[in-house]
């Protein structure tokens, strides 16, 4: 309820807003919506083409569009120029363009104008065209030394300035993509053109040393993505590549051999030799001149061949323990080297479900023996019968002793030592009678 003035005002601000609220809808229903515009975004490289087009479902009186700060007149019979008619026709209410050789300068909106037949309500919409243009090279940024210890962490940046649209950036492990450690992209406008700066923060162990990391940024304006790259150093102790005792097997009495074992280090290791009172250091050999400690040898990515020589092995050279110390600044590590003139044993891998099979089948051999054992024991099953005799006649005395062990052979027996023959074809089969008592 309302009183005097103030009744007057709101009733006076309602029939303000109605009318406002009403040319606004209108306006709405009669710009970009009723319109049908393809694409809404696109984007493009200097010297490329777009097709737009641009639908209502009524015919048009015409067709005009405006592609950067210039306005064209779209004519279908008239096919010369930079942006040409392209549609079905205005009767069909498509107002279309063919914009050829595109040039850096139209990046921005294209909007299209279709006046109807009858009226004067023209409609509109507009897209987005997106010039591309190339960023500036990848820049690839840490506030850390260039070398590192395992087990520190890396933090780098990388930035590309200036593209238009943003670059996207991949980080990798040499040619592995890096996809732990990174962090969220920021991106910043000046202009038109955007710059994208990402960080990344990795955990440094010994196989990420020599490998190049690498920031590489892609985009739309690029033929081929650009790079930033740096290569990790990264220092540890020498580390086995083996666990326990190291045999070297093959070698024969009265060759040469070498006792190599391979570590890896960085800073390179250096090898101290011992065996008996003999230390020995790479390029220095025993008293006798007959074993030399060789200088390492780098096989690449920080792995190394320390070699033990023995120009003539001897059976005292079989019978030893060598002991190998592998030393850098950072760490050592110790080994223990035996000779032996066998042939290294072939090595056979098992999967799990062949040494489950192989166990099962030895429970069931170790059950069947058990058994066998038993049955023989107990003169069951198979045994059963072995130690009795079956030919004591009716009534003799179950008590008395068993004949001697000649007398049952049967071959000394002449009452027994004769049998008859069954005719079955052309074959014969003596057949045994029962023994009788004598």
């Amino acid at each position: 309820m309302c009183i005097g003035t103030i009744c007057d005002i709101e009733v006076k601000i309602k029939m303000a807003v109605f009318p406002a609220l009403f040319g606004l809808l209108m306006a709405s229903l009669v710009t970009g919506q009723l319109v049908d515009i393809t694409p809404r975004e696109a984007v493009r490289r200097v010297g490329d083409e777009l097709n737009v087009l641009c639908k209502v479902s009524y015919s048009i009186d015409s067709c005009r569009m405006t592609v950067g700060n210039t306005p064209y007149r779209l004519i279908p019979s008239q096919q010369d120029g930079e942006v040409v008619y392209a549609g079905q026709g205005l009767q069909f209410g498509e107002c279309g363009a063919t914009i050829k050789n595109i040039r850096e300068d139209w990046n921005g909106n294209i909007t299209c104008v279709l006046p109807p037949q009858s009226g004067n309500i023209e409609v509109q919409a507009t897209m987005r065209l997106v010039v591309a243009r190339p960023p500036s090279s990848p820049q690839l940024r840490s506030p850390q030394e260039p070398a590192f210890r395992e087990g520190e962490e890396l933090r780098a940046q990388c930035i590309v300035p200036d593209g238009r649209p943003v670059a996207k950036i991949t980080w990798l492990l040499d040619e592995e993509q890096i996809l732990r450690g990174i962090h969220q992209p920021i991106v910043t406008t000046e202009g038109d053109l955007q710059t994208i700066s990402q960080n990344i923060t990795l955990p440094l162990t010994a196989d990420e040393a020599g490998k190049m990391l690498t920031c590489r940024a892609e985009h739309e304006a690029l033929d081929q993505p650009r790079e930033a790259k740096r290569q990790l150093v990264i220092h540890y102790p020498p580390k086995s590549l083996e666990s326990g005792t190291i045999t070297i097997f093959g070698l024969k009495l009265g060759s040469e051999g070498r006792l190599n074992v391979t570590v890896r280090a960085n800073p390179p290791p250096r090898p101290e030799w011992r065996f008996g009172d003999t230390t020995l250091e790479p390029s220095h050999s025993n008293d006798m001149g007959t074993i030399t400690a060789l200088e390492p040898i780098h096989l690449g990515s920080g792995y190394y061949n320390l070699t033990l020589l023995l120009p003539r092995i001897t059976k005292e050279d079989v019978d030893r323990k060598y002991y190998l110390r592998a030393i850098n600044e950072l760490g050592t590590e110790d080994f223990t080297v035996l000779i032996s003139t066998m042939d290294e044993p072939a090595g056979v891998e098992l999967d799990t479900g062949a040494i489950v099979g192989i166990v099962i089948a030895a429970l069931i051999a170790v059950a069947a023996i058990s058994l066998l054992v038993f049955a023989k024991a107990t003169d069951r099953w198979c045994f059963a019968g072995r130690s009795h005799r079956t030919d004591i006649p009716d009534g003799a005395d179950s008590e008395a002793p068993l004949p001697p062990h000649d007398d049952v052979k049967g071959a000394e027996n002449p009452t027994h030592d004769h049998g008859e023959y069954i005719s079955n074809g052309d074959t014969k089969h003596p057949e045994k009678k029962p023994d009788t008592a004598v």
